[in-house]
């Protein structure tokens, strides 16, 4: 049976996502205010200097953006917000531990939002715990 599967596609991993996105409660899905999400296999050699990662295989995920509590009626018109899975760092990390895929990327999904709105870990647990 094992010799049948294979990781998914940038489209696979697009939609499971989203799939994922729609299912956290609503509270902190508004937080995010029409966040767009967006599959890559790695980070750009940019985002890995900005990050400091060592490896492209360092960096699961990134929130880029300006969440809502944060923003003002007097902003000029700026980029929609945008959370970026990596599709190879993540299925590397899956393929490591005993966790589903869906519930890597619900966990990367909650915590890159979250540390963007500078959440506890206790609060992105809790929320985690909901969307079980």
């Amino acid at each position: 049976m094992w010799t049948d599967l294979k990781a998914p596609s940038l489209a696979e991993m697009e939609a499971l996502a989203h799939e994922i996105f729609e299912r956290l409660p609503k509270r902190f899905r508004e937080l995010c205010d029409d966040v767009v999400i967006r599959i890559e296999d790695f980070p750009t050699d940019e985002v890995l200097d900005d990050m400091e990662a060592e490896t492209e295989f360092d960096l699961l995920g990134l929130f880029q953006g300006t969440g809502l509590p944060f923003q003002s009626h007097t902003d000029v018109a700026r980029l929609p917000n945008m959370v970026w899975l990596y599709r190879r760092p993540i299925l590397d990390f899956w393929a490591e531990h005993e966790e589903k895929l869906g519930d890597v990327v619900r966990h990367v999904l909650i915590h890159e939002i979250g540390h963007h709105f500078g959440l506890s870990d206790d609060e992105m647990a809790e929320i985690e715990a909901e969307t079980d």
